[in-house]
């Protein structure tokens, strides 16, 4: 590994909920090569305890914890089983989960959702940032957020609305940090189309237009330690750049007073297909 933002310290606690598969699994193995001791917390034991064995095989310290997100309760116990394993210097909330959502939806399903993307980090956060305040060592939080929740696709609206509170609620708290001149930094990890193991399912073979959870990890690392808040992802088929007019299109619709989600409204389709054309 090269340069590693400074949280990233050998002996130190790293925390990553949804840690046993994906992108947190990827991210720990990184954490763990780079002697991090590993706090790694999923809802379903069987994954997670099987991530625990395969990361002790490794040689990596690590204590797996089950974990709901949505509960305090919970999150409470994991912040008891961290400071136990150490001084703690990184939180990754990773957990998430998908689903249909739509606005007229389950409400249960809403719930789940927005209790899991969107309250689980920010129950984390509660939980683990008063302590690296309190610290004398550097310390970050990640936190993992979804392009969904810039630019709103129709179609799923539960998940679209627990990344945008998510965007909001780290864009707050990294301006809350400002006061620790960069002792404690946060980070939104927007990750593009990445095969994880919830796709195998539906998708036996990883298509060639996503990226492995690993260079979502290496690309996170890679932003923490140049200091970048938006750790904009790109995967084998979507460009930065390309990336960067859809947001700026989504943007403009405020700007411009267009409908909200033009770009898929059928009038302004022609429109954003020239946007897009632009150099």
């Amino acid at each position: 590994m090269t340069s590693l933002h400074p949280a990233i310290a050998a002996g130190r606690v790293a925390v990553i909920t949804g840690g046993a598969s994906g992108i947190g699994f990827a991210a720990a193995r990184r954490l763990g090569e780079a002697g991090m001791r590993l706090v790694i917390a999923e809802v379903a034991e069987a994954p997670l305890h099987s991530a625990a064995e395969e990361f002790g095989k490794s040689g990596y310290e690590v204590e797996a914890v089950a974990v709901d997100v949505s509960r305090r309760p919970d999150i409470e116990r994991l912040k008891a089983a961290a400071d136990r394993a150490g001084e703690v210097s990184l939180l990754m909330n990773n957990a998430g989960r998908g689903g249909a959502g739509a606005i007229l939806g389950d409400p249960e399903m809403w719930e789940k959702i927005i209790g899991t993307n969107m309250m689980g980090p920010i129950l984390g956060v509660q939980a683990f940032l008063p302590a690296m305040l309190a610290a004398d060592w550097p310390c970050a939080i990640v936190n993992t957020g979804s392009k969904q929740g810039i630019t709103l696709p129709p179609g799923n609206s539960a998940y679209n609305v627990s990344k945008a509170g998510l965007k909001a609620f780290t864009e707050l708290l990294a301006h809350d940090l400002l006061e620790t001149k960069g002792r404690v930094t946060a980070h939104l990890l927007i990750p593009g189309f990445t095969y994880t193991g919830l796709m195998r399912a539906a998708m036996p073979e990883k298509p060639p237009t996503a990226w492995w959870p690993e260079q979502v990890a290496d690309f996170m690392l890679a932003g923490m330690a140049a200091g970048d808040f938006y750790i904009l992802c790109p995967d084998n088929e979507v460009t930065r750049e390309v990336d960067a007019k859809r947001i700026a299109w989504s943007a403009g619709d405020i700007i411009e007073n267009r409908p909200p989600l033009s770009r898929w409204h059928p009038e302004f389709s022609e429109a954003f297909k020239s946007f897009m054309e632009r150099d």
